[in-house]
């Protein structure tokens, strides 16, 4: 336990770091070959990455629409059921975000639009590791579809026998998903930004991953002319505010619904109650125990940290020079605290609110900044999948009213051209007029 106003600025900022990212350099380095591979050799590159990697020797790298249908008798109807009900709560989240288009008349005579169109196509990159993750195909493949987007293609490391989870497909056809590729990693990325002789790439990439992923998206959002990415990310974290009526069972259950994520995630509990942080931590070691992941969260619980504080309202300001990613309010009156609440990607509300449904079948999306970017970026939401656009339409009584503004703005920066293509107009109409 770290009592807050008794450290120093840097003691603060020290404890508020997060875990260690790998070897920048070495992991930077990894990555550019593998973009460089896959430009150079194309599927050829991706088969032999996808062996090396995932241990399966594929023929193609295309799913075969025959395989994608086959999933009717193997999935279990409890898992059905459950993909069934977070896709709805999920699309319904993200169709009540569909944006209005704007028309505005500026001046007499001059016409200003927004307009909005989804994305043409994009890349939804789901990774593979000990478990299949049909919530990320919902939370990606659900958006995109209430958005859209014509084409969307999914991309998935196979298992060694070439294979994809049927919670995967099944989550997939919801979404009206059909061109799946079985390749990961960093070639994955490469692959969706660059194209290749059976991928054509695509306009922006989504989906989180380990590091290798994540610094391929960075480094694909670098090339001239290549895809946008979602958002840049890190280990997954979430941060809990707690004051004395909290249920430290909740609470562990909570921080430790993080660890399990992966060894590199981070939980934090802050609270005005040193007793509710001792309870917590015994109730942790208690949990910890029954978890099947037992030894990945015990690894990440070592990166956890207890920040004791003289008030909430310290608390609150702890959390937002943190900005977490997941951030759960177990706090009497837990709602009212919200407009103080300014850094996090998403906010759980009170003892009923755990992060998992966010998850998995609240309806909010999953995909959200972390490593502190929840100061700058936004949790991923229709917009995301979509780009909006202006249109402006002039008639010739909208120039005159403007135009002695746009020649005068042009004259001071020294723009001719943007001058005269407004003089010859408006001199040019009053030519025809006086010839008329």
């Amino acid at each position: 336990m770290q009592n807050w106003p008794k450290l120093t600025p840097k003691q603060q900022a020290e404890l508020l770091s997060r875990p260690a990212l790998a070897d920048s350099q070495a992991l930077s380095d990894t990555v550019a070959g593998i973009i460089q591979q896959v430009k150079q050799q194309g599927d050829a590159a991706l088969l032999q990455l996808t062996e090396r990697f995932d241990g399966a020797k594929l023929d193609g790298l295309r799913f075969s629409d025959s395989s994608l249908g086959s999933f009717a008798s193997e999935l279990k109807p409890e898992v059905k059921w459950a993909i069934d009900q977070a896709y709805a709560n999920i699309k319904a989240f993200h169709q009540a975000q569909y944006p209005e288009d704007v028309e505005v008349e500026t001046t007499p005579g001059v016409v200003c639009e927004l307009k909005h169109a989804p994305l043409a196509s994009v890349g939804l990159y789901i990774p593979g590791g000990t478990a299949p993750l049909p919530s990320t195909v919902l939370m990606l493949g659900a958006t995109a579809q209430v958005a859209g987007c014509p084409r969307k293609v999914l991309c998935t490391p196979p298992n060694k026998e070439g294979q994809i989870a049927v919670e995967i497909r099944y989550a997939a056809s919801l979404c009206g998903i059909d061109e799946i590729y079985l390749v990961g990693g960093a070639q994955a990325i490469a692959a969706l930004a660059l194209g290749t002789e059976s991928i054509p790439k695509v306009d922006k990439i989504f989906g989180p991953g380990n590091s290798y992923v994540t610094e391929a998206k960075q480094q694909v959002s670098r090339i001239p002319a290549g895809p946008a990415i979602d958002m840049p990310a890190g280990p997954s974290e979430v941060l809990v505010i707690a004051d004395t009526q909290a249920n430290p069972v909740f609470v562990a259950a909570d921080l430790l619904s993080q660890a399990e994520h992966g060894t590199d995630s981070q939980a934090v509990l802050i609270s005005n109650s040193s007793e509710l942080i001792d309870e917590v931590k015994l109730q942790v070691s208690l949990q910890l125990t029954q978890l099947s992941r037992k030894e990945i969260a015990e690894q990440a619980i070592q990166n956890s940290r207890y920040i004791l504080t003289d008030s909430l309202e310290q608390a609150f300001e702890v959390s937002n020079s943190y900005a977490p990613e997941h951030l759960i309010v177990q706090i009497k009156n837990a709602r009212d605290s919200l407009d103080k609440l300014t850094n996090a990607g998403s906010i759980f509300v009170g003892q009923w609110s755990p992060e998992s449904a966010g998850d998995y079948a609240s309806g909010t999306n999953h995909v959200l900044p972390t490593y502190g970017y929840a100061r700058n970026y936004s949790s991923l939401g229709l917009a995301d999948f979509m780009r909006r656009y202006t249109v402006q339409q002039l008639s010739y009584q909208g120039l005159q009213n403007i135009g002695n503004a746009i020649m005068d703005l042009a004259d001071a920066e020294g723009l001719d051209a943007h001058k005269q293509a407004v003089k010859l107009r408006l001199d040019a109409k009053q030519t025809q007029g006086s010839m008329s």
